[in-house]
Formats: structure tokens, C-alpha cells, sequence
């Protein structure tokens, strides 16, 4: 319904502040900031944004997790300057830089006020450099509309932020949370599990939250009693951004009955585009649910997942060749590996960069790492290519092993060949104390394969 009254996230804040101006908008650092005062809070830095540069500007700033980035990130809009949030930790020379190289750039508007470009939200690809994807206010608003028909956001909605508000995983939530007057309750990620989980113990309230599958493994390996205790309370979690195991997606149902679980795929590029939801009925590992209302689906014929619709990127930052390569017509082509069942749900197959080549057998490892969570003991694994000297072109998983638990590499050998077929079975492992991940949850394959790791036993 948003999506077609064309009304910006900003115009829908200001209305709130009228009709509800003492309802709660932002909880953050222990301060409760209500829509009156967030409005007056973001009208006046807007007054100082427009002071300072022209419309179309780059506003360069630090994706702090508090009140000052959601009044940052309104008023940027609001001013008619288009927002670029980074990583709150960012070194103080990358960012100069960055300014540097973008702080005088001048995005014109569109001729159709929503297509202009809101934010640049950088991603990083297969290569490492990263690309600064183009999101326009169109996007944003499609994006919101998807999330709230799809797992029923509302007015009575408190949303507890606990990742990076530079990633879409994150930024993409508070859309419909401010606007349908909700609540965000931001945090400063997952340093103490206990304390993130006392958040939810807030009796009366309808709590969600968007979790990465790896931060939903270590509740469930870690926080498991805390979070059975306030499971009255949450209306709905949403993970994405990396594979969910089917251990994980079973336990996860058992722990929280009632509790509504989405999976969801997205991306920067294509916006927020399928979910499933997994707390009821079958739901296999890799499942993302149908195309959401303002999204469109397909496969190609080698196999990648193309997205359409109202929330896909207006492409990237001063990469015209780029753009060309990846948006096809309105078209988003991924390097996502996928199929589309009889019901039109979207699975996840892997990456197309992240398949293995063993003997002429295509191998995703994701399809490893999913078996190996399964393995009571196991507690995070990632698979990479390897070249051994003993078997030439092969696979090697790094394991962690559960704390209290004993499992050496022959046991794990053995219980992934009972789930895999023999090819798909690695031949080199590594135990270690804990497994890399990028700021969304995945497996850091790239620090591994360019020699991160330490030399593993053979």
C-alpha cells in the first residue's frame, strides 16, 4: 500500500510526528527519543545540510548505531543530498579518503522525483573492490511495502537494530518501522548475548528483530534458555544474507513455537526481494520463500537468479561498464545459484564464484558446510578449494569444535560421508578456534583462499 501512495520514508515520519508526536520513534544509549522530537531533531539538521551543500551532494558519514544516525540519514534525505552511510569502525584515513573521492560528486535529480538517488551503499564482490550500489527513493519505498505485506509489520512494531546500518539487512528494516510510526530499538551489535536478549524481555510488545544466520547459531548454542524465556514476546525474527542450516532451522522452530521465522533473500543490489517463512510446515535449507508483491523471479540457463521490480538497484556509482554487465533492462542478473520448485519458491544453490570443480563434479560449499552443521560437535565449518600434494585438486573444511565437546578430523570425515555422496566429501581438515565471517554473517571465503588461513595438516 506504500508503495503506491509514492510517499517517502521522510513524509511518513513527519505525518507521525503530528498524529502520534509522544510515541516512542528511536531507543538508543538508554534515551527514548519520541516522532515530535526526532522531526524537530531531523528539521534542523537539515536546515544545517542545506546550508552546506547542494542538492544531488554525496553525505559522507559513519553508520553509528544510535538516534544521530537515523537523524543523519532523514535529514541527508530531507535536504536533498543523497546519503552514503559507512561502517561505524571505519579507519579515520579510509574515511578521509572516501571523502576525498566523493564528497564533491553531484547526483542529479531524475525528472520523476523517486528516481532520484537516496543512497549509495557499498558492496564488496567476488574481486574484493567495492562497488557503490545506486539506491533511489522508488527502491526504498518498494523495499518497505515488501517487508510490511510480507511479515506483517505494524504500527505496534519494535524492531531491535543489532547489525551494521550500512548493510541492507539492517537499514532495510527501519523503512517500515518509521513508516508505519513503530519503533526502533538500536544496539551496538552482538557483544554480549545475554544483554541483546534481555531487550526482548519486554512483556506487552510486538519485538522483531533481523539476525545473520551466524549471530542466530551462537543463540542457539549459547543464549538458548534466555531466549525460550521471552519467546512470548517476539512477534517475528528475519535472518538472511547467508545459509541457514537445517539444524539450525530445526532447532530454531522448536525453541520459539509461535515466533514467526522469515527467510529472506536479498541483496543491495536487487532490494528486498523473497521470504519464506520457516516456523510452520516444511521448510528446506536454502528455501527463500515467494517473490515478494513489488519483485519479480527467474533463473537463467546456467542457473543464476535474476530479480525485477520496483526494488532493484538504479546501478552503480561512476561504473557505467559495471552496470551494463549486471542490470539488463531492469533486470538485476546475480552470481546467485538458484532453482524456482513447483510452488514458485526460490532456493538458494550457492555462488557461481563459489563453486568447486573436483573431477568434473560441480560442488557448492555451501552444500558441505550445511552437512557439517550438522554434526552435534561442529559448531561453524567453511569448505575451500584446495590443492593437496597427496590428492591433487581437492576440498578442505576448517571446522570449530563446540566448547566441552571432543571431535577429531576422522569423525568428521566419517559423519559427512553418511550425508554426502563420496565426491562431495572433503579430503584435507583443519580444526581451528573460530571461522572468519564478512560483516553479514557469510563464510569469508576470500581471506581464506588468499592465504589467511594457517597451513592445515594433511
Amino acid at each position: 500500500m506504500i508503495v503506491n501512495k509514492m510517499t517517502t520514508i521522510e513524509q511518513q515520519v513527519e505525518r507521525h510526528a503530528l498524529s502520534t508526536p509522544d510515541k516512542p520513534a528511536v531507543v538508543s544509549c538508554g534515551t527514548t527519543t519520541t516522532y515530535a522530537q526526532l522531526w524537530a531533531d531531523v528539521c534542523r539538521r537539515t536546515d544545517e545540510l542545506r546550508a552546506a551543500a547542494a542538492p544531488g551532494r554525496l553525505n559522507i558519514f559513519r553508520a553509528t548505531a544510535d538516534k544521530k544516525f537515523i537523524v543523519e540519514y532523514l535529514s541527508t534525505h530531507r535536504a536533498g543530498m543523497v546519503a552514503m552511510p559507512l561502517e561505524k569502525d571505519l579507519p579515520e584515513a579510509r574515511l578521509t579518503a572516501l571523502r576525498n573521492e566523493y564528497g564533491t560528486m553531484v547526483l542529479p535529480p531524475a525528472d520523476d522525483a523517486l528516481e532520484s538517488i537516496a543512497d549509495v551503499l557499498f558492496t564488496t564482490g567476488s574481486t574484493g573492490r567495492q562497488k557503490g550500489v545506486m539506491v533511489s527513493y522508488r527502491a526504498i519505498i518498494a523495499d518497505a511495502d515488501n517487508l510490511i505485506s510480507s511479515q506483517g509489520f505494524t504500527t505496534d512494531t519494535t524492531f531491535i537494530i543489532c547489525g551494521p546500518l550500512n548493510h541492507i539487512g539492517s537499514l532495510s528494516k527501519i523503512w517500515p518501522v518509521l513508516a508505519l510510526g513503530g519503533t526502533l530499538v538500536i544496539v551496538d551489535g552482538m557483544k554480549d548475548i545475554n544483554s541483546l536478549l534481555g531487550l526482548f524481555d519486554r512483556s506487552g510488545q510486538h519485538l522483531a528483530t533481523f539476525m545473520v544466520p551466524a549471530s542466530l547459531r551462537m543463540i542457539l548454542r549459547f543464549g538458548s534458555k534466555r531466549i525460550k524465556e521471552v519467546a512470548k514476546n517476539i512477534d517475528f525474527i528475519e535472518t538472511g544474507g547467508a545459509a541457514l542450516s537445517q539444524s539450525d532451522i530445526d532447532g530454531l522452530r522448536r525453541l520459539l513455537p509461535g515466533v514467526r521465522l522469515y527467510n529472506t533473500y536479498a541483496s543491495t543490489e536487487t532490494g528486498i526481494v523473497t521470504t519464506a517463512d520457516f516456523s510452520q510446515g516444511a521448510s528446506p535449507a536454502g528455501c527463500t520463500g515467494r517473490p515478494m508483491r513489488n519483485s519479480a523471479v527467474t533463473i537463467t540457463a546456467d542457473g543464476r537468479i535474476t530479480c525485477s521490480g520496483a526494488t532493484v538497484m538504479s546501478g552503480y556509482l561512476g561504473d557505467e561498464t559495471l552496470t551494463r554487465a549486471v542490470l539488463h533492462g531492469g533486470t538485476v542478473v546475480t552470481n546467485d545459484l538458484g532453482e524456482i520448485d513447483s510452488d514458485g519458491r526460490l532456493h538458494i544453490k550457492g555462488r557461481q564464484n563459489d563453486v568447486i570443480n573436483i573431477g568434473g563434479y560441480k560442488v557448492s560449499p555451501q552444500e558441505i558446510e550445511d552437512a557439517a552443521s550438522d554434526i552435534e560437535a561442529v559448531a561453524d565449518s567453511i569448505c575451500i578449494p584446495f590443492h593437496s600434494g597427496i590428492f591433487g585438486d581437492t576440498m578442505k573444511l576448517i571446522y570449530v569444535v563446540s566448547p566441552g565437546c571432543m571431535l577429531g578430523k576422522r569423525d568428521v570425515a566419517r559423519a559427512l560421508a553418511a550425508k554426502l555422496e563420496s565426491y562431495k566429501v572433503p579430503r584435507v581438515f583443519e580444526e581451528a578456534g573460530s571461522i572468519r565471517h564478512t560483516f553479514n554473517g557469510k563464510p569469508d571465503r576470500r581471506f581464506y583462499l588468499t592465504g589467511g588461513d594457517e597451513k592445515s595438516d594433511e
